[in-house]
């Protein structure tokens, strides 16, 4: 690999570089490439969700009773004035207000098996493109229901994505949907349909407490009544869950549902530290579009050799430098001396 770089190449460099990920190092490790190249590689390719789908759909392991987990993260920017993509947004794990690129995400979880991939993604930009992350979770949905064709059961969404428009059209496919509501929203356990409160407000008996109550959202239509499950997580937290599986009447099968939400979260902590998603400097929105795309197709790469190897994706990460360690101690570079 010399003088020119590609798409391997670059996703090469990804799998292999442990700390740092500059155009620059990359150069300085290739024999007659430029930090230029690279630069001009990344400005020059187009990775999409496609190609990404296209590396997953044959690691993919489906089940009927699978699960569609949709949620963002931002690659964390916070520090850079100068990069496209970039805008403040809230981050869920900085818990507060950043500078980054959202990237919103579909993962497709097996429950029967434990595993999950990564099977759709968009880059959010509502100042380029106008969609707001609503418009991309619905777009993905679409996508799974009628080209993938894959078989799920249920659809698990943060807060941000519990908005009417969203939970119909998961209605209107013949799925159902788990989400937390946030503690402010608007309901009614009544049959009345007239007496709204805070959901954080709502009374609840023993047997409530166990099998979950049913209730009126404002907002959405006469008549359509959901389930809600109030979850204790810790001493400090209490979510409170809905679904339009109206059959569910036991709170720990709910809790153990919506644990599977806890997938997409792995998704975004290893996309984060084993592939540099947020190192690339580069400012224009192409560079960033094909190092983020690059990464989830490393991630994907690196997915498919841990489920075949059994090991995670940070031993297949650290596990790179055991050849250089052994290298190492056999002749050193730098040989210790004592006075």
């Amino acid at each position: 690999m010399t003088g020119t770089i590609g798409r391997a190449g670059y996703c090469q460099f990804l799998i292999g570089t442990q700390i740092n990920y500059t155009c620059t190092y990359m150069a300085d490790h290739v024999p007659k490439l430029s930090h230029d190249a690279v630069r001009s590689y990344l400005k020059g390719d187009k990775i999409t969700a496609k190609m990404v789908w296209e590396q997953a759909k044959g690691q993919v392991v489906t089940s009927p009773n699978g699960y569609l987990v949709f949620d963002d993260t931002v690659a964390d920017k916070n520090h850079s004035r100068e990069i496209e993509l970039v805008r403040r947004q809230w981050s869920g794990n900085a818990k507060r207000v950043i500078r980054g690129i959202g990237i919103v995400n579909c993962v497709y979880v097996n429950p029967d098996t434990g595993q999950f991939w990564v099977i759709d993604y968009r880059i959010y930009n509502i100042e380029g493109d106008g969609k707001t992350k609503l418009d991309h979770m619905q777009e993905m949905f679409d996508q799974v229901v009628n080209h993938k064709k894959l078989p799920f059961w249920g659809v698990l969404m943060d807060t941000w994505y519990a908005k009417m428009e969203v939970m119909k059209k998961i209605e209107r496919s013949g799925k159902v949907y788990y989400c937390p509501l946030q503690d402010n929203r608007q309901v009614d356990d009544s049959d009345a349909q007239r007496d709204y409160q805070r959901i954080d407000g709502l009374t609840w008996n023993e047997d409530e407490l166990q099998q979950g109550k049913s209730i009126h959202i404002k907002g959405f239509p006469k008549g359509h009544r959901v389930k809600l499950f109030r979850l204790v997580i810790s001493k400090d937290r209490t979510d409170y869950v809905v679904t339009n599986d109206m059959t569910q009447d036991d709170t720990s099968a709910t809790q153990e549902v919506c644990g599977w939400r806890w997938k997409i979260e792995q998704f975004h902590r290893e996309l984060k530290q084993v592939t540099g998603l947020e190192m690339c400097q580069c400012r224009l929105q192409r560079s960033q579009r094909t190092h983020i795309g690059c990464a989830i197709l490393v991630w994907t790469r690196l997915k498919q050799v841990a489920e075949e190897t059994g090991k995670t994706l940070y031993q297949l990460k650290h596990d790179l430098l055991d050849d250089y360690m052994c290298k190492f101690l056999r002749d050193p570079s730098i040989k210790m001396a004592f006075a």
